[in-house]
């Protein structure tokens, strides 16, 4: 099991390479994550939600992802806390403290999952939550420590030098545990290095002589990270990139709550794209080419947060200059007349105003749609394939006008003149000939040759491969009881 000194240590990337380098040795590898907190979710073959970290790890191990591999999912949407969905499917809503009194009884549920994974696999993975030194939130604990003790799997732990403060991090988190937590502790990992590691050696016998842990790899810097779908809503906060004056210019308004925003990555990645992510405290800027609306976990928290920025002036503006808006689930909702939650779904009871670029109107109810599909895109007649994820039904005069076909199912509407549009489907950029056929109506002549998913694949490799170079995986598998693997690499 891989434990953070803190959050966004990089253990998510550490599982799915270190799972893509023991699947390559000829392992059968699962990954497992108890708990965890994240609004990017993926739709699993078995018909439920995992986080979309779990699933990313999945494919490094070749299989495909079910519920069991993150049987508990929070999803924090507005002010009533946060969805909580245990393996796969919606339990209801919870309140922070709600939750903390509701985790011991979770923690057969999640033992069964893990035993599911451990009877399909030679190794599983397992990636924590947040730190365990978090000691606050100790009692009942089912992501960290309470799960490595109740399961009885040894622990390494992943600090963040880049952040700085990594001797502190590692020693500090060693002195607040418990004497059998840290029986447990096989190492640590040091992740995201930058310059000469030499330098390190001394921190490296600091370490050891105040904790007795073993350093099992110093990971320099994987500046590739960045082409694969990021978990955590803090990637969305990175320093934007140069201006590109020929780029085919993407603005995404930085909901509070956004979900789901994987979306992006596939654009991200075109040489001639440019994905502004706007922050709140910004307009949208002028020179947009398209403004593309994200899904969002809370809609009407959200759609009000977007009214307060101003952003609905600046989206009419745009629209008025000919601009193209791009709705996805969420986004797709706002873009309506209305969206009414009348039974607190999401928050309290009520109806908030839509933009009202498309003549349609979403009421949210219980039931969450959870599907894979494929289709077609209705205006170019390109491949679509993707997943849907929410809650709620859309109506109106513009879904006579659907932007996809799914299945021989219209999903999501267009306006008469073609500006805006919006669809339910999740991934559908992810799809290279649909996503070169957008591009070219936006702009003709664009480049978009990115082959996503073949990309995806080769990061996944390039990770392995730097993984192997600088972590013990051997003295890892041989802790985990896997000694023969390591013997016969």
């Amino acid at each position: 099991m891989l434990q953070g000194t803190g959050s966004d240590v990089g253990k998510s990337l550490l599982v799915a390479g270190l799972a893509r380098a023991c699947t390559r040795r000829g392992l059968n590898v699962r990954p497992f994550k108890p708990q965890n907190m994240s609004n990017n979710a993926a739709v699993t073959a078995d018909g439920g939600e995992i986080g979309r970290a779990q699933a990313l790890q999945a494919r490094a191990c070749g299989v495909a992802p079910t519920v069991d591999m993150n049987p508990v999912l929070l999803k924090p949407q507005g002010e009533i806390g946060a969805q909580v969905v245990l393996r796969g499917k919606v339990h209801g809503n919870a309140s922070a403290r709600d939750y903390h009194g509701l985790k011991p009884k979770l923690l057969e549920t999640v033992l069964e999952s893990f035993r599911t994974m451990s009877s399909e696999a030679d190794l599983v993975l397992v990636e924590g939550a947040g730190s365990p030194a978090e000691i606050n939130l100790r009692s009942g604990d089912i992501a960290n420590m309470g799960f490595a003790e109740a399961a009885d799997v040894p622990v390494a732990l992943v600090a963040d030098i880049d952040r700085g403060g990594v001797i502190a991090s590692l020693v500090g988190t060693h002195a607040l545990l418990e004497p059998g937590e840290r029986a447990r502790l096989c190492g640590y990992i040091v992740n995201k290095f930058r310059g000469d590691k030499t330098l390190f050696d001394p921190a490296l016998e600091t370490i050891h002589d105040r904790t007795g842990l073993d350093c099992h790899g110093v990971v320099p810097w994987f500046a590739d990270a960045r082409l694969l779908p990021a978990e955590d809503a803090l990637a969305l906060e990175a320093p934007a990139e140069a201006y590109k004056p020929d780029a085919i210019r993407i603005a995404v308004p930085r909901f509070g709550r956004i979900a789901n925003f994987d979306d992006l990555d596939p654009l991200s990645t075109e040489p001639d794209v440019q994905v502004t992510i706007v922050q709140p405290g910004s307009p949208i800027p002028a020179d947009m080419d398209l403004i593309l609306l994200p899904g969002s976990k809370a809609t009407r928290h959200d759609l009000e947060a977007l009214y307060a920025e101003g952003w609905d002036i600046d989206i009419k503006a745009h629209v008025r200059r000919g601009g193209l808006v791009v709705g996805l689930c969420g986004g797709y909702q706002m873009l309506g007349r209305s969206i009414a939650d009348p039974d607190g779904i999401e928050g309290a009871p009520g109806t908030t105003r839509g933009l009202g670029l498309l003549d349609i109107e979403t009421t949210l109810g219980e039931g969450k749609t959870l599907a894979e599909t494929t289709g077609t895109d209705v205006s170019t007649g390109e491949t679509v394939r993707g997943f849907e994820m929410h809650m709620g039904h859309t109506d109106g005069a513009d879904t006579a006008r659907p932007m996809l076909d799914l299945n021989g199912s219209g999903d999501g509407a267009v306006s008469p003149n073609g500006q805006v549009m919006g669809c339910y489907l999740h991934g559908l950029f992810a799809s290279d000939p649909f996503r070169r056929a957008f591009l070219a109506r936006i702009r003709s002549g664009a480049a978009a040759n990115t082959a996503y998913d073949n990309r995806v694949e080769r990061t996944l490799d390039a990770l392995a491969d730097h993984l192997e170079r600088h972590v013990a995986i051997d003295t890892l598998l041989a802790i985990a009881g896997l000694r023969e693997a390591a013997d016969t690499r």
